[in-house]
């Protein structure tokens, strides 16, 4: 069959809706994921979908692909993809597949793969393909099941984990994602007192595009907390393991923030342990697990990478600027936006100072947010490539785990490819505005002449 091979992207497939991603071509990622696993002695897979118009429809072919495999399937419906994996983990399955394109529009859809809790990514996922394009599949006649339990043993593992100091008052805004239906409910059985926005789901999210990372479509949420006596405002992404805060001055915390007040309260009772944060993040974020006993990692930027990372070194908390943050401390390792808001309301508990206040003795820092420049799949890596090396050969202090992150005493830039879109992503940050002009301008003026 014809099938979009850009689509089999680094963490995941996605793409389109009818262009892209068909009922057929999903039909065969079935197949071709069941193959994959089945090969690898393996035998059992559950399956969820977010709340996207064309999940159902997909979740079923899926479901067909793999059952002609031989693979055993339990279904569990509409879920976010952290229930996916929790459910992988409770139901002691094989494999987990997520039907869901996370934070993308709506006329998006896409597809988690994974091994017990490890991410299918990379090199992995291209087998994946390659089944398809070579019509490679093992046949059989695999059992079907369902499970509706797990959304409530799921809510209540989490209650169970999280202790308050005293109520709190915050308000969710899920994005009409799949989170809505968790969040809210798993607060007020804490004792929170919670304020709803856009909790249910709806795949044409008609209120703003579900991600909460960026301010700009959190105004409402914004609103809502500005002047009201409501301590913080909770954002999650469209399948909700992506997340975002808003202090009670309607400001928004990103991701290394969150990782910054998140890491102090977990140092408190693991000293000296290892926490990881990606290459976009703040160069406080490092400096201040150092301050505060801890042992900081920069490393690769990707949920897939980071959770690998984690199992291979034993590493109990990490993060990144997008919003993912991933606990094996009292929880499971992976990354789920619903446990790290309540993690985040645990932290505020135990203190009146208003959540504005956190990170008030960090030094002040001027940065970029995330910087896009247009290139080519083919050309992405040698032009970072290019530009790290011609940086190295003036001795410049080059941090290269992915991409080039030069750092000077007063500030750093980021070049690194994108691991998704045909795109370089320029990152930059220093102590004076000036300053990082300076250092903008000094990266871009070079990939400019080197691409």
């Amino acid at each position: 069959m014809e099938i979009n091979k850009s689509i089999f992207r680094e963490y995941d497939i996605r793409g389109i809706v009818g262009e892209d991603l068909t009922e057929e071509s999903v039909y065969y990622i079935g197949k071709a994921y069941g193959t994959y696993i089945k090969r690898k002695g393996l035998k059992t897979c559950v399956i969820g979908g977010d709340a996207r118009l064309s999940t159902p429809a997909f979740k079923a072919k899926f479901i067909t692909g793999m059952r002609e495999t031989g693979i055993d399937v339990t279904d569990i419906g509409d879920v976010a993809t952290p229930v996916l994996y929790f459910a992988i983990w409770k139901l002691k399955t094989d494999g987990g597949i997520m039907i869901t394109a996370s934070h993308n529009p709506a006329e998006y859809n896409g597809i988690k793969m994974n091994i017990g809790l490890s991410s299918v990514f990379g090199e992995e996922i291209q087998k994946v393909l390659q089944l398809i394009l070579n019509q490679d599949f093992e046949s059989g006649n695999g059992s079907l099941a369902f499970n509706d339990e797990i959304h409530e043993i799921y809510m209540q593992y989490i209650v169970d984990g999280i202790e308050l100091k005293r109520p709190v008052k915050v308000i969710v805004d899920a994005g009409n994602g799949a989170g809505g239906p968790y969040l809210p409910e798993i607060l007020r059985r804490l004792g929170c007192e919670v304020k709803e926005m856009y909790c249910e789901p709806d795949g044409t999210f008609p209120n703003h595009h579900p991600d909460p990372t960026v301010k700009a479509y959190l105004k409402d949420l914004i609103a809502e907390i500005q002047g009201s006596d409501y301590e913080a405002g909770l954002g999650l992404d469209g399948d909700a393991d992506r997340l975002g805060v808003v202090d009670e001055q309607g400001e928004l915390l990103y991701g290394d923030q969150l990782l910054t007040i998140l890491s102090r309260d977990f140092l408190a009772d693991n000293p000296g342990e290892s926490i990881i944060g990606d290459v976009k993040c703040s160069k406080n974020l490092f400096d201040d697990i150092a301050k505060h006993g801890g042992n900081p990692i920069m490393y690769k930027t990707g949920h897939a990478n980071i959770k690998t990372k984690m199992q291979q070194e034993g590493i109990k908390f990490s993060g990144e600027m997008s919003g993912h943050i991933f606990m094996a401390d009292r929880y499971l390792g992976y990354d789920d936006a619903i446990y790290a808001c309540c993690r985040f309301v645990e932290i505020m508990s135990k203190t009146d100072k208003p959540v504005s206040q956190y990170l008030a003795d960090q030094p002040k820092m001027y940065n970029t947010p995330e910087l896009h420049v247009q290139t080519t799949d083919d050309e992405k890596f040698s032009i970072v490539k290019r530009v790290r090396e011609s940086f190295a050969k003036e001795n410049y202090d080059i941090n290269s785990i992915d991409g080039m992150r030069i750092t000077f005493e007063d500030g750093w830039g980021l070049c690194r490819a994108s691991n998704t879109t045909p795109k370089l992503v320029l990152r930059f940050e220093a102590t004076t505005p000036e300053r990082l002009e300076e250092i903008q301008k000094l990266v871009v003026d070079r990939i400019n002449l080197l691409k």
